[in-house]
């Protein structure tokens, strides 16, 4: 598989509709799928959770990430929600 480092940007309404389905998998203990910027993969139940902050000069961001190993997915259902 090969590196890969993209960010998307989404509007309010489609960010938000990700951010609920993505909850809705976490409380259920599930893993589930996403697409973003034509990459569909699977997180895995047993992923990493974290959020950053970062602030520079002119600006300030905030980070959620999910990490996780590539053997992590290997097990995973395809039937799994899309996120």
């Amino acid at each position: 598989m090969s590196e890969r480092d993209v960010e998307r940007t989404y509007s309010v309404e489609d960010f938000a509709a990700k951010l609920r389905r993505l909850a809705d998998a976490l409380e259920a203990g599930k893993p589930f799928r996403i697409q973003i910027a034509g990459e569909r993969f699977t997180v895995p139940r047993n992923a990493k959770f974290s959020v950053e902050h970062e602030r520079g000069e002119d600006e300030e961001e905030v980070e959620f990430q999910l990490k996780w190993a590539l053997t992590d997915t290997e097990d995973t259902p395809e039937d799994t929600p899309e996120v």
